[in-house]
């Protein structure tokens, strides 16, 4: 998603699924507690129905309206955590595995130990 967003801007927008299908209303706005970037929306699905978490990255912000690339139904089975509290790093974990996201950071190069050895020397 578009990182330059303000999230208060997407609190109140329409939220739909990858096949064009209202969702519901954004209620909230979560942000990564390291960057401060806008990770995850709660989205009202109904008059009566729960808050359902849906990822910020990889949906996106167009028209006004929040465009989320997964269906419907996986949306609406995510992990209910109730909304207006914090997200801990495990209810998080859930969440990205329920998208089948990933969620790990980036692997490190690895070094090669060898590196500046000539082949078939002995340390």
């Amino acid at each position: 998603m578009q990182t330059d967003i303000d999230p208060r801007r997407l609190i109140g927008r329409k939220a739909f699924d990858r096949k064009g299908t209202k969702i519901g209303t954004v209620d909230e706005v979560y942000l990564d507690d390291a960057t401060g970037v806008p990770e995850w929306a709660a989205v009202r699905t109904g008059l009566f129905s729960r808050d359902a978490f849906v990822p910020l990255e990889p949906s996106e912000f167009v028209d006004d309206t929040l465009r989320v690339p997964f269906d419907r139904t996986l949306i609406k089975n995510a992990p209910d955590f109730g909304v207006g509290r914090h997200l801990s790093p495990e209810q998080e974990l859930q969440l990205y595995r329920h998208y089948g996201l990933d969620s790990s950071p980036p692997e490190e190069p690895s070094t090669d130990r060898d590196f500046g050895r000539l082949a078939g020397q002995e340390e």
